[in-house]
C-alpha cells in the first residue's frame, strides 16, 4: 500500500483538489489528502499526503509558506487577482521607490480582510458563494505575519515581482490589492507561484507528468517522518515500544521536554510524541496497525 508524501509542482488551471483526485486514481487509494490550497492560477509547491501520512496533514496545514508573486498595478479586480472582473483602472505614476516606502507597514504582524472571493465561511456559507451572486458582506479581520516582503524585480511598467514568506491564513492577493491601495493607483495580483510550503521547497517538487509516468510512483514518496525531520530522533526500548503502540504514556525521567521523532527496536518511524515533566506520550501515531 501507498504511503508518503509526495510535493507536486501544481499546474495552473488545476484545483488542488483536482491534483488529489489524480493521484488516487495513479496510487489506487483513496486516501489522499494536500496541506495548504492553492488556487487555480496559482502554481508550485503542494504537498500531498497519501495512505496513513494523511493523519500528518494538521501538523503540514499550519506551517508557513514563501511565494514568488507578480504584482500588477492600476488595475483593481473583485477577485483581487487578474481572473477576476475589472472594478477599476488608473494610470501609475509611482516609482519603485515609492512601492518600496509602504512596503514596511505590511511586514510582521498585520490584520488582513479575506476577500470575497474565498472559501471562508460566513453564516454557513462560504464567501465565494455569496460573491457570485453578486453581494458583500462585512469580513472581520484576520491577523497574519508577514515575515519577509522584498521586490525582486521590475516587470514591464507597471509591475513588480515580490518575494512573500507568511503564516497560515495570509492572501498574498488581498496583500497585493492592499498594497495598491496604499499607493493610491489600485493592484492585483497577476500571477503566483509557491516556492515553500511545510518545510519542503520547490527542489522537492514533482511534476504530476513525471508521476504519471513512473513505473513505481511509490517509489517517489518522500517518507512522512521527513515532515518532522527539525524534531530529534528518539529510540524506544522494547518495553516503551509496546506501550507507545498501545498508546500509553511513558515514564522516561532522564529525556528532556520536547517533540520527539519516536523510533522503535526495529528502526521504523512510530510516532510523534511529546516528553513533559518525564512522561512521554503520542501526539500521533504512524505506524501500521
Amino acid at each position: 500500500m501507498a504511503n508518503g508524501i509526495l510535493i507536486v509542482d501544481k499546474p495552473q488551471g488545476w484545483t488542488s483538489m483536482d491534483v488529489c483526485a489524480k493521484l488516487r486514481g495513479v496510487f489506487h487509494e483513496r486516501r489522499v489528502g494536500h496541506a495548504g490550497t492553492l488556487d487555480p492560477m496559482a502554481t508550485g509547491v503542494l504537498p500531498v499526503f497519501i495512505g496513513r501520512a494523511t493523519r500528518a496533514v494538521e501538523f503540514a496545514a499550519g506551517a508557513d509558506k514563501e511565494y514568488i508573486a507578480a504584482l500588477r498595478l492600476g488595475v483593481t479586480t473583485n477577485t483581487q487577482d487578474a481572473t477576476g472582473e475589472v472594478t477599476e483602472t488608473h494610470p501609475v505614476t509611482v516609482t519603485q521607490a515609492d512601492l518600496e516606502a509602504v512596503l514596511p507597514r505590511f511586514r510582521g504582524d498585520i490584520l488582513q480582510v479575506p476577500p470575497m472571493f474565498s472559501a471562508v465561511k460566513r453564516d454557513g456559507k462560504k464567501l465565494y458563494e455569496l460573491a457570485r451572486k453578486g453581494r458583500e458582506v462585512e469580513r472581520d479581520p484576520r491577523p497574519v505575519t508577514i515575515h519577509t516582503l522584498e521586490v525582486l524585480r521590475p516587470l514591464g511598467e507597471d509591475g513588480y515581482e515580490l518575494r512573500v514568506a507568511c503564516s497560515k491564513g495570509t492572501y498574498v492577493r488581498t496583500l497585493c490589492h492592499d498594497i495598491g491601495q496604499a499607493l493610491g493607483c489600485g493592484g492585483c495580483m497577476s500571477a503566483l507561484r509557491r516556492i515553500r510550503a511545510a518545510g519542503f521547497s520547490l527542489e522537492d517538487a514533482l511534476s504530476l507528468e513525471r508521476v504519471r509516468e513512473a513505473a513505481d510512483p511509490s517509489a517517489l514518496l518522500l517518507p512522512v517522518e521527513s515532515l518532522f525531520a527539525d524534531r530529534p530522533e528518539l529510540p524506544l526500548g522494547a518495553a516503551a515500544e509496546k506501550k507507545v503502540r498501545n498508546g500509553a504514556s511513558v515514564s522516561l525521567p532522564d529525556v528532556p521536554g520536547g517533540e520527539y521523532r519516536l523510533r522503535g527496536q526495529g528502526g521504523e518511524f512510530l510516532a510523534l510524541g511529546c516528553v513533559k515533566g518525564g512522561t512521554l506520550t503520542v501526539i500521533k501515531s504512524f505506524f501500521e496497525v
